[in-house]
């Protein structure tokens, strides 16, 4: 019993040593992608579906990384002010318009792109504020 208790114990100091050990580049990474995630659900899984598959022959789905490596700093005005006109993803072309979300701050923006950016067999890291932000001052008027 007494080597039972031990070893829960051990184990426990090695979870929480390991735990404790992330960098705090993870540690932002895990804090922006779940905030995403919450803000994905609730401005974007709507058109993109919960899978990032987008819908149909009318919203572009959100799998295709080549897009989005292609448009990284863009991806912020496209969230914030919309997105008119053709948008040509795996060979396919959209016509959909899709709406703005001008009442998101930076940070949700960010958080946003973190999400889309690490799902759905992305793999492009973390958009932080900085980042967001200044990717929303070159948004063509």
């Amino acid at each position: 019993m007494r080597a039972l208790l031990i070893s829960f114990l051990f184990l426990g100091i090695l979870t929480i040593t390991i735990v404790s050990c992330q960098s705090e580049q993870e540690l932002e990474f895990k804090r922006y992608y779940t905030s995403g995630a919450v803000l994905y659900q609730t401005y974007c899984q709507n058109c993109h579906a919960p899978n990032g598959g987008g819908l149909g022959a009318l919203i572009p789905p959100l799998t295709d990384s080549a897009y989005l490596k292609r448009n990284k700093t863009a991806l912020a005005c496209f969230i914030k002010y919309g997105l008119k006109g053709p948008v040509t993803v795996k060979g396919k072309i959209y016509m959909e318009q899709m709406p703005q979300q001008a009442n998101l701050a930076p940070i949700e923006i960010a958080q946003i792109l973190t999400y889309i950016t690490n799902s759905f067999n992305n793999k492009l890291g973390v958009t932080n504020v900085q980042q967001a932000d200044a990717d929303l001052k070159t948004c063509a008027d």
